[in-house]
């Protein structure tokens, strides 16, 4: 599995995107974006990958949310590649019925979908465990300070990424995180179990 940081347009607010490409390009492999961006800034680069003969571009996109930084260049996507979409969102353009720790291929590897409410009650993350790699989208996996509260809905979801075999994590936004991770998870659960929590 290959991941691919796409640029971010340079006037418009955007999630990280990034390409996913299997290791070889075979025809099995199933070309996929995770996020989109705000717009069609990412068309121009997503053309000059070497993505396979006699393969399509882009097979799959896979949303962690419906903000419109990381969901709404989904419309200039639709019609280009034709793709399947997976997100929480019923509401989204061909999107494939979401059911929590669904087995989506990436690349050349299967991946975990996994209901991670918090930032938004539609968000999800993307595990592959074979790569230990999650994107995380926006869920907030670093809290260093006490005094805030949360929802149920959350802390359940730091303990799902918790119990995650991880060597890699690719949030929403800012740099991959690949150092430190348990460390940094089992102070957010402790943070997030020990402040006030409402449902």
């Amino acid at each position: 599995m290959r991941v691919f940081t796409l640029k971010k347009p340079p006037t418009e607010y955007s999630s990280n995107v990034y390409y996913i490409l299997g290791d070889w390009n075979t025809i099995p492999d199933k070309n996929t974006l995770i996020d989109v961006g705000p717009n069609d800034y990412i068309l121009p680069e997503l053309a000059t990958f070497n993505s396979g003969v006699g393969k399509k571009k882009l097979e799959n996109i896979v949303l962690t949310h419906e903000h419109f930084d990381h969901a709404a260049g989904l419309k200039y996507l639709i019609p280009l590649y034709n793709p399947k979409v997976y997100g929480f969102s019923h509401s989204l353009m061909n999107v494939e019925p979401f059911v929590d720790n669904m087995k989506v291929q990436i690349g050349d590897r299967s991946a975990t979908l996994i209901h991670t409410p918090g930032h938004s009650n539609d968000s999800i993350g993307i595990y592959v465990e074979e790569e230990g790699v999650l994107f995380s989208g926006d869920t907030l996996l670093s809290i260093n300070t006490y005094g805030d509260t949360y929802t149920l809905d959350f802390l359940h979801t730091i303990q799902k990424i918790f119990d995650l075999d991880l060597k890699i994590i690719y949030p929403g936004h800012g740099d991959p995180i690949i150092n430190n991770i348990k460390e940094m998870l089992t102070t957010t659960l402790k943070i997030v179990s020990d402040s006030k929590i409402i449902s």
